[in-house]
């Protein structure tokens, strides 16, 4: 049987006075690998972006003075000096009232300060003719003005998305500091899992945690290891589960925390080191069996079989623990405000998640629906569910037309494929 149960809460102040999460070590890593990484250092600039003045339009590079006098009707006529092209330093200077023809992204030739659009100029043979004025610095970029040599242009703790790489590469880098990955073991247990691809004989289900549990681990930027099925039985349950800790930051299971004769693991992980069990079920719902350990000093999360439930305690409990373990600050996860389409219950004394799907109304507001009535064995709760919406253990139920805040799975797309955060009939905070 299962301890006093710990309210959410509770387990995760236990949890916290048990194992401080930090990162595990730093590496340097190819550009081409740092995608959705961690920093481990300040990048500092080793030089200035863009690194010469150059042009940003297609057009004529001039002495602006020479312009100022240019009308429509009365053009200022320049002298042609010569062609510019991209790629190359400039062979030509811009002198009083000449011209040179440049190209987008061409280096501005020495003398000149500003350009002409090709639009407002007609070349005749060696003449060219502005039809408008430009001041000094229009259509150019100087040197620097986009990065400059030395300035910190991204901080450590920063992860590396698209955007950061393209900056990366713009800088000539090739290698970065980045935090290593938590290498995270997953286990499912259970006689009736079966790896996919095996015959589904009667009694049997595939093994659905190892792959969901995964790629969750891969999402918030954990490495994640399947040491596959392990039977319940006890001696195989400890040598697989010492065998993983040696080898692994973290371990997460699924299985064999509940009240059968068969639901081993809290027995063995009470065998392998010290502290041992520290959080042993908690009075939510879904998800009352999780148990927690900490072997020597690396946590142990063994999740509910259903993966429903097995999912959901995850991210309440095992994904802020990884994020902190890449180097990363886990935020608060993203929120968005939907009406309650029809009343979701609460668990008499137990936190309960409801999983929600969201789809819109006609006037744009968000609507949330219970995903497959919110059952913890439903398998079809996790494709069909956008979030979750969580009710207190002193309350009794949302009814139907309240406002409730839907914690999201995807920060950024419901099912429907429409933004999150883009319309202004709803609100949410910022992404994890």
């Amino acid at each position: 049987m299962f301890r006093k149960l710990l309210s959410l809460d509770e387990a995760k102040e236990v949890f916290k006075r048990n194992f401080l999460p930090k990162p595990v070590g730093v590496e340097s890593v190819p550009l081409s690998e740092v995608g959705n990484r961690v920093l481990a250092e300040d990048i500092v600039a080793p030089l200035d972006i863009p690194p010469f003045t150059r042009s940003m339009v297609d057009g004529y590079a001039v002495r602006a003075v020479d312009t100022f006098h240019a009308e429509e009707n009365e053009p200022a006529t320049l002298e042609f000096c010569g062609y510019i092209a991209i790629g190359e330093l400039p062979t030509v200077t811009v002198k009083n009232h000449t011209t040179a023809e440049i190209v987008t992204g061409a280096p501005l030739p020495k003398g000149a300060d500003a350009v002409v659009m090709l639009e407002y100029a007609v070349r005749q043979d060696n003449t060219v003719l502005i039809h408008r004025p430009v001041s000094a610095g229009e259509k150019v970029m100087t040197a620097g003005s986009d990065i400059q040599k030395g300035e910190t242009i991204l901080e450590k703790g920063q992860i590396s998305h698209s955007r950061e790489i393209g900056t990366l590469a713009a800088l000539g880098i090739t290698e970065v500091v980045m935090y290593k990955r938590p290498k995270v073991a997953v286990i499912s247990t259970g006689a009736e899992i079966v790896d996919l691809g095996e015959p589904l004989l009667p009694g049997k289900i595939y093994d659905i945690n190892t792959f969901t549990l995964s790629a969750a681990i891969r999402e918030c930027g954990g490495e994640p290891t399947s040491v596959g099925i392990i039977p319940d039985e006890m001696s195989q349950l400890k040598r697989a589960l010492k065998k993983t800790l040696t080898m692994m930051d973290m371990v997460v299971t699924s299985g064999g925390v509940s009240v059968g004769p068969k639901d081993l693991i809290p027995q063995v992980l009470n065998t392998l080191g010290k502290p041992g069990i520290i959080i042993s079920g908690i009075a939510v719902k879904p998800g009352k069996p999780t148990t927690v350990a900490v072997i020597d000093g690396k946590p142990v999360f063994s999740l509910p079989g259903n993966p429903t439930s097995a999912l959901l305690m995850f991210y309440q409990l095992v994904r802020p623990q990884i994020r902190c373990m890449t180097g990363a600050y886990e935020k608060a996860p993203p929120i968005v405000k939907a009406v309650a389409e029809k009343r979701m219950f609460a668990e008499k004394g137990r936190r309960t998640f409801v999983m929600v799907k969201l789809t819109g109304d006609k006037n744009g507001q968000l609507i949330a629906s219970p995903a497959a009535l919110g059952l913890s064995g439903a398998i079809t709760t996790l494709a069909k569910a956008d979030g979750f919406v969580e009710i207190s253990e002193d309350q009794q139920f949302i009814d139907a037309g309240d406002e409730a805040s839907v914690c999201l799975f995807n920060p950024e797309i419901n099912r429907e494929g429409r933004k999150i955060g883009v319309s202004s009939s709803f609100t949410r905070n910022d992404p994890a």
